[in-house]
């Protein structure tokens, strides 16, 4: 730790501040109650304090090492009073040496000098022992700060291993539905196959380059999203219609990548493949406050007859991820009618 007073100019005027003040003080002190000549006085409280300033300065070195947390607690008690005598002793005799090499009433004053030592020895332990506790009290500010850094690391590294986890589970589930329809196309319409095959290897390899769940922004989701459409409209062709709202000031809100992909694919499951009718999957992107506002909506036709039923681990995981990433102002709410179904999102512009 680096030292709390030298690295930062305010503390440091601060610092120089109070010993200026306490040299006016003893300088006073020694003039109206033990009758020093003014001169004398302000030349000692002067040298005094500025010496005293000096070297509380310097034990701050040896006192970060004594306070340290692993340290016993005689050990400290007994290496923080050693330091102490050794500090007021080199005060004392440096003081002495070059107040009395100053003054020109040398006798004068070695007389005063013996006649106020008790009064300096005094001043001397109750000025370490207060820069003591200041010490103390940075060691312990920094320990608390390093605590809540560390803390916070953990927490963010906790959380990262919780959207990479979550993250893992869209692929294998979105490639295993891609695998089915490719597989049922082999055998209907060999040449949709293939081209479902290609755009399917570009929509994974954007998908894969998205390292460690990094953050992308809107408008990049949405072109990968399209990529994925277009992979689910060579198979379901005119029966699948994609219509989109897009303002252009959400564009550049950022989001984890491939977050929006588990909702299309679950309007495609529950729309798309139960209907015989056009489905129309349109989406709409707000800014409001602050915050984005996503809607995903698909019509259901009525007359289908419902057959898939799926777990909601992709809703679960769109859930899980922006609460992870965003906090408490993120959320997914889901409205499903008669004719229609609506996934919403909601969370905070970020661009950075």
């Amino acid at each position: 730790m680096k030292h709390p007073v030298l690295q930062n100019r305010t503390w440091l005027l601060t610092w120089w501040l109070v010993w200026l003040i306490l040299s006016a003080c003893q300088s006073l002190l020694i003039h109206f109650v033990y009758g020093s000549t003014l001169n004398v006085a302000l030349l000692d409280g002067a040298i005094s304090m500025l010496l005293y300033g000096i070297l509380g300065l310097a034990i701050w070195f040896p006192v970060r090492y004594i306070l340290r947390n692993d340290t016993e607690a005689y050990t400290a008690i007994f290496n923080i009073v050693l330091t102490g005598s050794v500090t007021i002793f080199a005060w004392l005799f440096i003081t002495r040496f070059l107040v009395r090499a100053l003054v020109t009433e040398k006798m004068d004053y070695m007389i005063f000098w013996h006649s106020v030592l008790v009064f300096r020895i005094t001043a001397g332990i109750l000025i370490y022992f207060v820069i003591i506790l200041v010490y103390y009290l940075f060691l312990s500010a920094g320990r608390l700060a390093e605590k809540a850094a560390r803390q916070a690391q953990l927490e963010a590294q906790v959380r990262n291993g919780e959207l990479m986890m979550l993250r893992s589970q869209i692929n294998p589930h979105f490639l295993f539905n891609s695998l089915n329809s490719v597989s049922s196309l082999t055998v209907t319409d060999p040449l949709k196959a293939r081209e479902m095959i290609v755009k399917l290897s570009d929509f994974m390899r954007y998908s894969l380059s998205s390292k460690n769940d990094q953050p992308v922004t809107l408008q990049n989701e949405l072109e990968s999203l399209r990529l994925y459409l277009q992979i689910e409209k060579v198979r379901f062709g005119d029966r699948l219609v994609i219509e989109e709202d897009i303002s252009p000031e959400c564009l550049p809100a950022l989001l984890p990548g491939m977050l929006l992909q588990p909702l299309y694919e679950n309007a495609i499951k529950h729309g798309v493949y139960e209907s015989t009718e056009e489905i129309i999957i349109k989406t709409e992107a707000r800014m409001k406050d602050d915050l984005v506002g996503i809607s995903i909506t698909n019509n259901i036709d009525k007359e289908s007859v419902v057959t898939r039923r799926g777990a909601g681990i992709g809703l679960k995981n769109v859930s899980s991820r922006l609460q992870l990433f965003f906090g408490d102002k993120a959320g997914l709410t889901v409205n499903r009618s008669d004719d229609r179904f609506t996934a919403e999102l909601r969370f905070p512009c970020r661009k950075t």
